[in-house]
């Protein structure tokens, strides 16, 4: 065996073992929310369940209200992508296709904010939202997520990568800005919308922080509220129906990572050659 194969075959085993690693908190929780209480305590690390029951996902139906909670979500996440990826588009479009006085020092500014941890911004934001008599609803929750700095970096780096003759060649035949943008940028960077898209929608969707600060009413809890408020209850007693409502949170932001990573890990590999 020669040097080179023995090192490949090292390679895989390190990547498999991290593999492992990383996926055992799914299957821990996949393979829990399937198992009797009596079962999970006796047989906690066993991924196959010996007994596998439904009994956990009709309790959980049973006693919250998994449709609205989850419309609750999905409405949170859906406002929060939608708007982080427009004004994310519409900034980075300003900062490679517009030359004005400062411009490097204003995208310093901007993309600096992602250094900024939340704790810091949590306060000011909580009493701006409180104040517009915003607090307890959906819309509360999603305002302060209408930008966000890390869109206008990935979106830049991929609207660099756009030769600027085909802009220059629009330009000349008289296409308004916002025309080159929507027929010509666009179109070409659809992939890093896309892929910037599903990341912002799967953050908002698992975000915990600031929802538990700002909804109080159980008609408004998201699915993340939900998993804290049924462990704060019954968890120390049932983590298995815990562990059915972890399965349940996840399962969309897994799909569409599963769907989209291809053009998730085309956007960032692009943005670092860039």
């Amino acid at each position: 065996m020669s040097p080179d194969t023995r090192r490949e075959i090292f390679l895989h085993i390190v990547l498999l073992s991290v593999l492992c690693v990383l996926l055992f908190p799914l299957a821990f929780a996949l393979s829990n929310s399937f198992k009797t209480l009596s079962d999970a305590y006796t047989s906690v690390g066993e991924l196959i369940p010996a007994r596998p029951t439904l009994e956990n996902y009709i309790h959980v139906f049973s006693r919250l209200d998994i449709a609205r909670i989850t419309l609750n979500t999905l409405f949170i996440a859906v406002i929060a992508a939608v708007f982080k990826v427009a004004t994310s588009v519409l900034s980075a479009y300003a900062f490679t296709a517009y030359e004005f006085k400062g411009k490097n020092i204003l995208y310093f500014v901007i993309i600096s904010t992602i250094f900024i941890p939340f704790n810091v911004t949590m306060l000011p934001n909580y009493l701006t939202i409180s104040r517009m008599r915003l607090a307890d609803t959906l819309l509360g929750v999603a305002l302060p997520q209408l930008a966000d700095a890390t869109g206008i970096f990935l979106i830049r780096q991929s609207m660099k990568t756009i030769p600027k003759s085909i802009i220059e060649a629009a330009a000349m035949e008289n296409k308004s800005r916002f025309g080159i943008l929507r027929d010509i940028v666009i179109p070409l960077i659809r992939p890093a919308i896309m892929s910037v898209g599903i990341i912002f929608f799967i953050n908002s969707w698992n975000e915990y922080v600031w929802p538990v600060l700002m909804l109080k009413s159980r008609s408004n809890f998201t699915l993340s509220l939900a998993l804290q408020m049924y462990i704060s209850s019954e968890g120390g007693t049932e983590f298995t129906v815990a562990m059915a409502v972890s399965v349940l949170t996840m399962l969309v932001p897994l799909g569409l990572y599963l769907v989209f990573q291809k053009f998730i890990i085309s956007t960032f590999t692009s943005s670092g050659v860039k």
